[in-house]
C-alpha cells in the first residue's frame, strides 16, 4: 500500500490527570474517506484537532507525506494548514454574514486574491453545489439542508487536499442525515479530497467510507475497511458495533448490512440440509447521482426511502431485505428459484409503474432508474461470488414487467 498521507504514531494527550489519547496510531490515505468511530467522550474530536493542528501531542509524532509536523518551519506549517479545511459540527455559519460572505471568508483570511476574484470563486462554488439565488440571503433564511451545503461550500472554496468533518449529522432526522452522508460521498468523488470523518452513526458511515478506525480506551483499537471491521471477532469491536446499531436502518426501515453474514449463513444451512433453494437480488438506484444533482440530496434519499416502502409490500414471511449501500438494497428470497425471484421483481415493477410518474420522486422533472441483479444459490455458493454473479446480470426493473404474475411465489 502507498505511504499514508497522514500518520499518527504513538500520539499521547492528556488534560491535567485525564488521559485522552495514549499511544494512538492511525494511517490516513490520500483520496479516501476515513471515518473515526468510538464511544461518546472517547477522544475522537481531540484526535481530529491534532490532525488540523489545533492541538499538539504531549508525545508521539504526526506526519504528513512522511514528514514530521513538529520539525517543519513556520512557513511549511502555514503551507500545510492551507491544505486542510474543517466542516464544523452544526455548520458554524455566521448569522450576520450573507451566504456569499460566509463562503468567501476563508479566501479573505488565507489568500491575497482581489475581492473580485474572491467573489467569483465563491459564486462558482455556489453553482457547483447547486446553491442558486441565495448569495444575498442570511443563514436564518435558508433550510437546514442548505446550511449543510453552504458549510460544505465554505470548506471546499479554498480547494483543500484534506477536509475534516466533526460529527456533521448531529441533530438531523434520518433523511437529512443520510443526505449529508450522500453529499460527502458525492463531493469527495467530484473534488477528490481526502476526507476524515468523526461520527457515531453506525452502520451508516460504512456506506461512504473506504477505511474505518475505532478509538477505544484512549487508543486506536482497529483500522481497516468497513467489511473488515464488521467481520472482526474482537469482543470490544463486536460489542460496540452490534450494541450501537438499531434493529433497522433508520432511513428505510430495512435491515442493515451488519446483518448480512448471519442471514446468508442461515439460508445456506437450509439449502444444504433441507434443499430449500434461495435466490439473491441486488437492487441499484442507477441514477442517484443525477437525482442528487438535479433535485438535491434530500430528494435522492427520499427516493430510496419510498422505494423501500414499495419493496416491503412485495415481501413474504421469511424474506430478508437489507440496505446494502448508499444506492443499493439486497434481498434474500427464501424458497425462491431465480425464475421466482424474477417474478417478485416483476410484481415490484408493476407496483410502482416504472415507466410512468410515480410516488417515488418527491419532485417533478426527474426519472428514477432502478436495475435488479439476480442469482440463485447452490450448496457451494459463497456470498461474494453469488453477489458478483447477480451484479453481472443486472437488468432494468421495468424490463421484468413481462413476466407473468402467476409465477410469483
Amino acid at each position: 500500500m502507498d505511504q499514508p498521507l497522514i500518520q499518527l504514531k504513538n500520539v499521547c494527550k492528556k488534560f491535567g490527570q485525564n488521559v485522552v489519547l495514549h499511544n494512538a496510531n492511525l494511517n490516513i490515505y490520500k483520496g479516501e474517506v476515513t471515518t473515526i468511530i468510538g464511544k461518546s467522550g472517547s477522544g475522537k474530536s481531540v484526535l481530529l484537532k491534532h490532525i488540523i493542528g489545533l492541538m499538539e501531542p504531549d508525545s508521539g509524532r504526526i506526519l504528513f507525506n512522511g514528514r514530521q509536523v513538529s520539525e517543519m518551519n513556520k512557513k511549511e506549517r502555514y503551507k500545510l494548514k492551507k491544505k486542510i479545511s474543517y466542516m464544523f459540527q452544526g455548520t458554524a455559519l455566521f448569522d450576520y454574514m450573507t451566504i456569499l460572505d460566509n463562503i468567501a471568508l476563508p479566501l479573505r483570511e488565507t489568500t491575497s486574491l482581489r475581492e473580485a476574484g474572491i467573489r467569483d470563486r465563491a459564486h462558482n462554488m455556489l453553482r457547483q453545489l447547486d446553491l442558486h439565488k441565495i448569495d444575498d440571503k442570511f443563514p436564518s433564511q435558508i433550510s437546514g439542508g442548505m446550511k449543510k451545503r453552504v458549510a460544505m461550500a465554505r470548506a471546499l472554496v479554498t480547494d483543500p487536499e484534506i477536509v475534516l468533518f466533526d460529527e456533521p449529522t448531529t441533530g438531523l432526522d434520518p433523511i437529512r442525515k443520510n443526505a449529508v452522508h450522500s453529499m460527502i460521498a458525492s463531493y469527495q468523488k467530484k473534488f477528490e479530497f481526502t476526507g476524515v470523518l468523526v461520527s457515531h452513526e453506525i452502520p451508516d458511515v460504512f456506506y461512504i467510507s473506504q477505511r474505518v478506525a475505532m478509538l477505544d480506551n484512549k487508543t486506536i483499537l482497529f483500522e481497516g475497511t468497513p467489511d473488515e471491521i464488521q467481520k472482526s471477532t474482537k469482543p470490544e469491536i463486536r460489542q460496540f458495533i452490534h450494541g450501537s446499531k438499531i434493529k433497522q436502518d433508520e432511513l428505510t426501515g430495512l435491515g442493515t448490512k451488519i446483518d448480512i453474514d448471519q442471514s446468508f449463513m442461515e439460508a445456506m444451512k437450509k439449502l444444504q440440509k433441507d434443499n430449500i433453494v434461495f435466490s439473491l437480488v441486488i437492487f441499484s438506484l442507477d441514477n442517484l447521482d443525477e437525482i442528487n444533482d438535479t433535485a438535491g440530496h434530500v430528494a435522492g434519499q427520499t427516493v430510496i426511502k419510498n422505494f423501500a416502502l414499495q419493496l416491503k409490500g412485495c415481501l413474504r414471511f421469511g424474506d430478508t431485505c437489507i440496505r446494502y449501500g448508499l444506492n443499493k438494497v439486497l434481498l434474500i428470497l427464501q424458497g425462491a428459484s431465480k425464475t421466482q425471484a424474477q417474478a417478485v421483481c416483476s410484481k415490484l415493477a408493476d407496483r410502482v409503474k416504472w415507466n410512468r410518474p410515480t410516488e417515488l420522486l418527491p419532485c417533478k422533472g426527474s426519472c428514477v432508474s432502478i436495475s435488479a441483479g439476480l442469482a440463485e444459490a447452490d450448496k457451494l455458493s459463497r456470498f461474494d461470488y453469488l453477489l458478483s454473479s447477480a451484479e453481472s446480470e443486472r437488468i432494468k426493473l421495468d424490463e421484468l414487467c413481462a413476466i407473468s404474475e402467476s409465477e410469483i411465489p
